[in-house]
């Protein structure tokens, strides 16, 4: 009966303990941005480039992944590899928004930020809030991006 009641506890606490994973938060878009700009640090861009191409499950964990654009605006590192080297600055979010005017104005700006804007959830197909984290290391912006609900 004790193992019961820790296990309901742990489930109630977190539903990662439950087998069941939890929703990504802004806090973790934040801290795999800053993962990988300390990465590249460390070990430079090209190698953080291949690692986001490849899925590496550090830096793609389903609904939460790392891509990277020049301060141009161009794809540079994406895990839907048929968007890299694309220039999607002015196709907008399902509002009209051209959101990824303000992600490089904010890496050519004050180098760290927020953009919220309606994109495509995978999980279920709907247009749903979004928010990516924008960091700019050198030459490049790394982004990270959670569904709000």
């Amino acid at each position: 009966m004790l193992i019961k009641a820790g296990l309901w506890l742990a489930c109630f606490w977190g539903a990662a303990a439950c087998g069941v994973a939890a929703e990504p938060t802004a806090k973790d878009a934040v801290a795999l941005a800053e993962k990988g700009a300390r990465f590249m640090r460390l070990k430079g861009k090209e190698e953080m480039i291949r690692l986001i191409n490849t899925r590496h499950p550090e830096y793609n964990q389903g609904a939460l992944y790392l891509a990277m654009r020049d301060l141009g605006g161009i794809t540079v590192a994406h895990p839907t590899v048929a968007l890299i080297g694309k220039d999607l600055r002015d196709v907008p979010d399902a509002d009209g928004k051209l959101f990824r005017h303000e992600m490089i104005a904010i890496a050519n700006g004050p180098g760290r930020g927020w953009v919220d804007y309606k994109f495509r959830n995978p999980a279920n197909g709907k247009v749903e809030d979004k928010t990516t984290y924008v960091l700019r290391i050198g030459d490049v912006a790394l982004e990270a991006g959670v569904y709000k609900h």
